[in-house]
């Protein structure tokens, strides 16, 4: 990550770039422009790793990838990637992590193609008289006095042009006529182009309306980001398809109620031996024990190399600013004392349940206080965020991170 000079607390980023590839141009791209829907291979509500995966297959397009995230609290801000060679963002709800408004902050340097026609970029300005023209006749738009920007609305897509102050008599009484044009004959040009989900029939633009942006309904029978119920010591219990995998479960047991695994790997454990002065790196070795990773579903299983049989759950919660983030889907889990019965909790009764979004003091409110810290991991290459902290309590471990939230679950049995 690259650290921006420090701005004020409720503004703070971080961010990650790409290694810039030689010989790319900048702006020199036209994405399909789908209104409600996305923008290039890009699609409002796809999760952030999905978005990734397509950064990945084109890294010569997209050569220069910031990610913005709020440190100390990732859940209030919006998760950002930023492609400031293209001149737009991807803005992703922090809690879901999924894709809810595409901006277009610099028209100038992004061509967009919609039908057969292309708007944006360095030739073809977008100026309110080509917009209306290329997207045809609409409701008047909405006037932000204070900022001196108005708003044109088309269902998932919005366009906002600053009106210099001499023509703001043209926006009487907050709308304006259409195709707007000033009195000498000119017409304003797009600063900011919004793309976002219109099915629950809100307005989205530049400023508070932006806020007003939502993530699209996830489609019947998905799987992502389902509630994961955890009872302490016994076993996991997943809501969609009602599926209990228990501590003592087979590896074809797992198969049966979860289906094949995302990938399986041995434990590696540090071998604590007296080194070599021609050799002071650590040594690794293979345990029996072995991991099944359910990418797709934030989560691990560790099973014992003799018995073959369950010891351990590691749930990961994917917040930005831990080294693992962005391998797994975020778990959403929901972990209960020992007295769960197995029905659903209500509102009032998940005030004293451990959620992905519970903080370690409020941990310690619901479980107790454990003391010091089990063990610090430290930074390092592979790791450029500082140390996390793992407490252990009676069949579950936290690993907290600097910011208090927590970064991953491990249940085993006492």
């Amino acid at each position: 990550m690259l650290h921006q000079p420090q701005p004020p607390p409720q503004q703070h980023q971080r961010e990650r770039a790409r290694r810039r590839c030689e010989g790319t141009a900048m702006g020199a791209i036209a994405l399909d422009l789908r209104p409600g829907l996305g923008l290039g291979p890009f699609t409002l509500g796809m999760p952030i790793c999905e978005a990734f995966a397509q950064i990945e297959q084109q890294p010569n397009i997209y050569d220069v990838v910031h990610v913005k995230y709020f440190d100390e609290e990732p859940l209030k801000l919006d998760m950002v990637i930023s492609f400031p060679d293209h001149g737009f963002h991807l803005r992703f709800d922090p809690w879901s992590q999924r894709l809810r408004l595409i901006e277009i902050f610099d028209v100038k340097r992004l061509q967009m193609r919609y039908a057969t026609s292309l708007i944006g970029g360095q030739t073809t300005l977008a100026t309110f008289v080509a917009v209306y023209q290329l997207f045809g006749p609409t409701y008047p738009g909405i006037y932000d006095k204070e900022r001196g920007i108005y708003n044109l609305l088309y269902p998932g897509l919005s366009f906002a042009f600053p009106i210099p102050t001499q023509y703001t008599d043209c926006c009487n009484d907050g709308e304006a006529e259409l195709p707007l044009e000033f009195p000498d004959g000119t017409t304003p040009v797009t600063c900011r182009v919004c793309i976002y989900d219109s099915s629950m029939g809100k307005k989205v633009g530049v400023g508070s309306l932006m806020d007003k942006a939502t993530v699209p309904p996830l489609p019947a029978g998905s799987l992502y980001m389902e509630e994961v119920h955890v009872k302490l010591g016994d076993e996991l219990r997943f809501s969609i398809g009602d599926q209990h995998v228990p501590f003592g479960a087979s590896p074809q047991d797992v198969w049966t109620e979860l289906g094949r695994p995302c990938g399986i790997h041995q434990k590696q454990v540090d071998q604590m031996v007296i080194h070599s002065a021609s050799d002071p790196r650590p040594r690794t070795t293979l345990c029996g024990d072995y991991f099944y990773n359910y990418f797709t579903r934030g989560l691990d299983i560790l099973f014992d190399g003799q018995t073959h049989k369950i010891k351990k759950f590691v749930l990961h919660t994917n917040y930005p600013g831990h080294p693992d983030f962005n391998s797994y889907i975020k778990c959403n889990f929901v972990i209960h004392s020992s007295d769960f019965d197995g029905s659903f909790p209500d509102e009032n009764s998940l005030k004293h349940c451990i959620t992905a979004s519970t903080k370690w003091e409020q941990v310690k409110e619901i479980l107790g206080d454990c003391g010091r810290a089990a063990i610090q991991t430290q930074g390092s290459t592979n790791n450029p965020f500082g140390s996390t902290f793992v407490y252990g309590y009676q069949n579950v471990a936290f690993e907290v991170m600097k910011n208090g939230y927590i970064a991953t679950v491990t249940l085993f049995q006492s």
